[in-house]
């Protein structure tokens, strides 16, 4: 990409130039992460590879991978979001919260499918975290630390076209051990998904490294080898079958962006209505009027991914106690399961 094309790709992404610098001629070739993080102050080589692994770090106007070795004259730029001016900012609003649990240091809330979590480019107002602010009218909510200051209270973020439980932090105590609970694996999270087809086998794991897609830059991919993505594992098994779709339970051993979605692809069973993943078209049966104008009607009832993260659980960070949230599946996405439920049993030759 030329300079101009690259400038005019992070202003559409909401980034701005950070960090500019030009490898020294007598420079020994050195891993980009490595030579970035004892360039920059104050930043973690975790950061520095989550970056490059994001596409925000650009050797000679290209997208490079972590153990890229830097060369004399390579000229290396960095992109951040752009500042939204910190948490002061964030505009509080009166959003409905559906909080199903809060003590004095955190709270658990389900978020409804369409909800922004967080401010960012396109949404800088109606926001759960807008809605946050609102309720918990200016008191100081703390920012886990390498997120931007308009996350406060964010320990972790579900899609916007998701719904389900999301913990919230309300003091430093919970966010500091909340967070260590989700970098340790500890967190059970547990999400039902609608997909085409039947899985095999019919219960596994899927693991690999999700980074972005480089023909498509909006898109995560599954890769194989390290150094192209973040390391993903979720384990899945059917709990309905149905044909041409089924129901599945997937568990998250890590967290990375459209994990499910992603991972399902892999396998050929992308999420039902999932447009961004190639599941917002049939995948499996026929395209003749009658079974085409019924998905149809089912992408109308449910006009989004078919994805919700059912179950919570986590160690209280002061008392210890074991917590385990559960949220019902929503109308829309429950009302498609019936209605694939209904047609499948209509098919007799089908069961």
């Amino acid at each position: 990409m030329s300079e101009k094309e690259v400038q005019e790709m992070m202003e559409a992404k909401g980034y701005e130039e950070y960090f500019t610098v030009v490898v020294d001629p007598k420079q020994t070739p050195t891993r980009l992460d490595k030579f970035l993080f004892d360039k920059l102050e104050k930043v973690s080589r975790n950061r520095v590879q989550n970056a490059i692994t994001d596409g925000s770090i650009l050797v000679n106007f290209k997208t490079v991978k972590s153990n890229y070795k830097t060369r004399p004259n390579d000229l290396i730029k960095i992109y951040l979001p752009k500042s939204t001016g910190g948490p002061e900012v964030i505009n509080p609003e009166n959003i409905p919260l559906d909080i199903r649990y809060e003590d004095d240091h955190l709270m658990v809330v389900h978020k409804p499918a369409g909800l922004v979590v967080h401010p960012g480019v396109g949404n800088w107002s109606g926001t759960l975290v807008n809605g946050l602010a609102h309720y918990m009218a200016g008191a100081d909510m703390p920012t886990m630390e390498g997120n931007p200051p308009d996350r406060p209270g964010l320990v972790h973020r579900i899609d916007k076209d998701t719904s389900g439980l999301l913990v919230i932090a309300k003091n430093s105590e919970a966010m500091t051990h909340l967070s260590k609970q989700f970098f340790d694996h500890n967190i059970e999270r547990k999400y039902v998904a609608l997909v085409w087809g039947q899985p095999e086998p019919e219960e596994g794991t899927i693991t690999g490294y999700i980074g972005r897609d480089v023909g498509d830059r909006k898109r995560m991919k599954l890769y194989e080898e390290e150094g192209e993505g973040k390391h993903s594992i979720t384990h899945y098994k059917i709990i309905e079958k149905m044909y041409y779709v089924s129901l599945l339970e997937c568990q998250l051993e890590t967290g990375r962006t459209h994990q499910i979605r992603v991972h399902m692809l892999s396998k050929g069973h992308p999420l039902f209505n999932d447009k961004k993943y190639e599941g917002g078209r049939i995948r499996k049966g026929t395209v003749f009027s009658k079974y085409k104008q019924f998905v149809d009607n089912a992408f109308k009832i449910l006009p989004r991914h078919a994805l919700h993260a059912a179950s919570l659980g986590f160690i209280h960070p002061v008392s210890g106690e074991k917590m385990l949230f559960e949220a019902e599946i929503p109308e829309d996405m429950q009302q498609v399961i019936d209605k694939w439920r209904a047609y499948v049993h209509s098919r007799k030759e089908l069961l």
